[in-house]
């Protein structure tokens, strides 16, 4: 069964931080690129992490140096460590594949994430 499920997102202040996880049915995780990406209000959902499964990472250049992706593969986890957080920030955050292929173009719920004073 597919399944994903984001949780850790809530309200910070600008400058904050927060960690993201991510628990993923085992046929997604193992094997797979897995990414975070966010989708802010009226604006298309895009990519701003991902780690291959030996632990390659890429980033966004907006995230670039402020957040960071790792997995435990033993866990079937995906985190995102966000730090010096920024309004533009705020967004729902979702894990998924990269890319995002799997079959009925799933996703999870996702989690919420604000940055405001």
């Amino acid at each position: 069964q597919v399944q994903l499920v984001e949780s850790g997102g809530g309200l910070v202040q600008p400058g904050g931080s927060l960690t993201l996880s991510c628990a993923a049915s085992g046929r997604i995780f193992s094997r797979n690129r897995m990414g975070w990406y966010r989708q802010a209000p009226g604006k298309q959902r895009e990519l701003v992490a991902d780690i291959t499964a030996v632990g390659n990472t890429n980033y966004a250049g907006s995230v670039k140096g402020r957040f960071t992706i790792s997995r435990d593969n033993a866990k079937n986890t995906v985190y995102l460590q966000m730090n010096s957080l920024k309004p533009e920030d705020t967004a729902v955050y979702y894990c998924n594949i990269v890319p995002p292929l799997l079959p009925g173009n799933y996703w999870g719920q996702g989690t919420q994430v604000t940055v405001s004073s």
